[in-house]
């Protein structure tokens, strides 16, 4: 039968090439002792020569250099490991004669093996870009490939031995001593084409759908958020109709529409008091992107003068107003244990205990000063955390942060005082400190010469704002305090601000006895999704049972690969086949870091997948197509499809901020959830894979 032929074909290839890796050992390279000793020769004879010889001596020592360094990165590169040589599979058949080509993580072509990097060998896309059976014909550097697709079969090899073989005429695996065939179709992704991102009555699921027409058919190409005021429900519009005045409080899971909720209720806000629709009512958001995300539909329900702002623009252009000497250059070297200190709730109280304890002018001049004596004044900063965070900084830490802090106190100066010669620059946290301070020690924030009022200001994503900035925020209010504040402690990515729960947010902001109403009905996600990001939380859950949802869906899936060029094989198959099936989809293929991004948008742009993009810098296009990114990036925002890449424990270990991560990439999708892991699979996805 063909099947068994498949699987001896591969049995005899592996076995060939870990012979073949046997008998042919690395050849390592030559010892870099000699040409150290070399430079260290060159560089001492310099040292005494004639100003005539210098220049042919370091022309020697540059060449001895280079040749070190090539030395170098031979010894760096990859080798073929004979447990786990290669991940893939072509025969190629050109002008009569096949060959046999393997994909690896790293290349080898030696005596009968064929094994190429799948990252950087030209040859390999070949591979991505063709099906068994097609013919090909490509540039590869000089020589112009004409041929055809004989066999293209991903296999996975662990400890040397064969394990899976994944061909278009079957699957195969090796269990229990045998070998068997599995009858399951090839995995696909489908099922958002037409389909309800919400039903308008979550108890019946029937009725007119979000983002359809009126025969129930998906037209929106644009994939930010809607405006779906036709669509309200009760409990939404309860929170939507509250009186202008004061604190309205929204938590919500996500997809529960807290943030339709936190602008839909500027629109009837505005309805009701037409100076609403102005510049002084903001609806502040943490990113970039979630500010693209929303920033057309207070347009669409009627309000056009109202901002929408990202708190680092907005904090940043208020920074540079109030404070115009003050350098414009952004620090990136800044340790992580002071950012976490200027983003902690005991930084908040410090800065109040700096300008209440110090009888000084209102001056600009003084604000700055209590902004820079409050990051050195370590007794202070020890006896506001023993109060509000006891554990929170150590005594080392607070003692780091002081004296990084004296130091670029006195860089600023430096810098005041007229000399340019120092780096002065500012983190971006120090933003919002500097107007805290301003507000303290001066007075209201101010704007073309008069104090900064706003009639309504709404914060999306509260969770991840520090209590500084959202006091800022506050201070701004008018005196009737509007202000509605959207959030989910559930998804609290930013665990630098100290955010741990409402009751101690509202403390650290000096807010008592507000209420928090909550939204219960996950409206975005099918059910499997929402269950499955739920067990992704585990202990972290902080409610009882699961939120209600109003669609069911395909269940989540888990593939496992030996290699990530394996995955990326699989994806580009997958993906190709799903944008030419639904060309409106949209799909966020997240990785957990920006290395890992990279490498996936090559792989897949060497497969040719479709409308495919790297979004850097949070500069999505909210159009169709597949967007690779970071998973923090996607805060807030929604797809069609997700596929949450390397869901490893090495990137995801069993602590909260990983649990929280993975619950934010997971419930961005509206139809469908996938993870993929080559390393280790996290125990937080083990589990909840169990689980649901």
């Amino acid at each position: 039968m063909s099947e068994h032929r498949i699987i001896q074909e591969e049995l005899d290839l592996l076995a060939s090439v870990r012979n073949l890796l046997e008998e042919i050992p690395y050849e390592l390279p030559p010892s870099e002792a000699g040409i150290v000793a070399e430079l260290v020769r060159i560089r001492d004879e310099m040292v005494g020569a004639k100003e005539e010889d210098k220049g042919a001596l370091m022309e020697q020592y540059n060449r001895q250099y280079s040749l070190l360094d090539q030395l170098r990165e031979a010894r760096k590169r990859p080798q073929v490991d004979p447990d786990s040589p290669y991940f893939a599979h072509l025969r190629l058949r050109e002008e009569g004669r096949e060959r046999d080509l393997c994909l690896g993580k790293a290349t080898r072509i030696q005596r009968g093996i064929r094994i190429v990097d799948w990252r950087d060998a030209p040859i390999s896309k070949i591979f991505y870009r063709y099906q068994q059976g097609e013919e090909y014909e490509e540039e590869i550097g000089t020589r112009e490939l004409i041929g055809e697709v004989v066999a293209r079969r991903t296999v996975a090899i662990r400890g040397g031995q064969l394990e899976r073989i994944l061909s278009p005429e079957g699957s195969f695996s090796f269990h229990d001593g045998e070998w068997r065939q599995e009858q399951q179709e090839a995995p696909r992704m489908a099922g958002g084409e037409g389909a309800a991102m919400r039903a308008h009555d979550p108890g019946q699921g029937s009725g007119r759908r979000l983002g359809t027409d009126l025969e129930g058919h998906r037209r929106r190409t644009d994939k930010r958020l809607p405006d779906i005021a036709g669509l309200i429900d009760a409990e939404q519009f309860e929170l939507i109709t509250q009186p202008k005045s004061g604190f309205v409080v929204i938590r919500g899971t996500a997809g529960s529409g807290k943030t339709t909720v936190a602008l839909h209720r500027i629109a009837y806000l505005a309805y009701d008091d037409p100076s609403i629709d102005s510049a002084r009512t903001m609806f502040v958001v943490f990113s970039k992107a979630l500010r693209d995300y929303v920033a057309h539909v207070l347009p669409a329900l009627g309000v056009e003068n109202a901002q929408v702002r990202a708190f680092p623009e907005w904090a940043e252009e208020q920074r540079r107003n109030h404070f115009q000497k003050l350098p414009k250059k952004r620090r990136d070297d800044t340790p992580a244990v002071v950012l976490r200190l200027k983003n902690h709730p005991v930084i908040l109280a410090a800065l109040e205990a700096q300008v209440r304890d110090v009888d000084a002018p209102n001056t600009r001049e003084q604000a700055v000063d209590d902004w820079m004596s409050v990051l050195v004044n370590a007794p202070l900063l020890q006896r506001v955390v023993q109060q509000l965070a006891p554990g929170s900084f150590s005594a080392a830490e607070i003692e780091r942060i002081t004296t990084w802090s004296r130091d670029r106190n006195e860089e600023i100066v430096a810098w005041l005082d007229g000399d340019r010669e120092v780096t002065a620059e500012l983190d971006h946290e120090d933003d919002a400190l500097l107007l805290r301070a301003w507000q303290l020690r001066v007075g209201p924030l101010r704007h073309k010469g008069r104090p900064l009022n706003y009639r309504h200001v709404a914060i999306d994503e509260v969770q991840d704002f520090s209590p500084i900035e959202v006091r800022v925020l506050i201070e701004t209010l008018d005196r009737e305090q509007s202000i509605t504040l959207a959030g989910d402690t559930q998804q609290h990515v930013m665990q630098e601000s100290g955010f741990t729960s409402w009751e101690d947010f509202f403390r650290h902001l000096g807010v008592e006895g507000t209420a928090v109403n909550t939204l219960r009905v996950a409206y975005r996600s099918s059910h499997p999704i929402v269950s499955f990001a739920v067990d992704l939380l585990g202990e972290y859950w902080e409610d009882d049972d699961v939120p209600l949802t109003t669609r069911s869906g395909p269940p989540v899936e888990l593939f496992q690969f030996t290699d990530h060029g394996a995955t990326v094989a699989f994806l580009s198959d997958v993906l190709k086949e799903l944008i030419r099936a639904e060309p409106l989809a949209s799909v966020a293929v997240l990785t957990p870091s920006k290395d890992l991004s990279r490498l996936y948008h090559r792989g897949l742009d060497k497969g040719e997948v479709p409308r495919l993009r790297l979004v850097e810098n949070q500069d999505f296009t909210f159009a169709p197509g597949v967007e690779v990114t970071e998973v923090e990036a996607v805060k807030g925002l929604e797809f069609d499809y997700v596929i949450l890449v390397e869901t490893s424990a090495a990137e995801y270990p069993d602590h909260a901020a990983a649990r929280r991560l993975l619950h934010v990439g997971a419930t961005r999708a509206v139809h469908q959830l996938w993870l993929t892991s080559v390393g280790t699979l996290s125990p937080v996805v083990r589990e909840a894979m169990k689980r649901d």
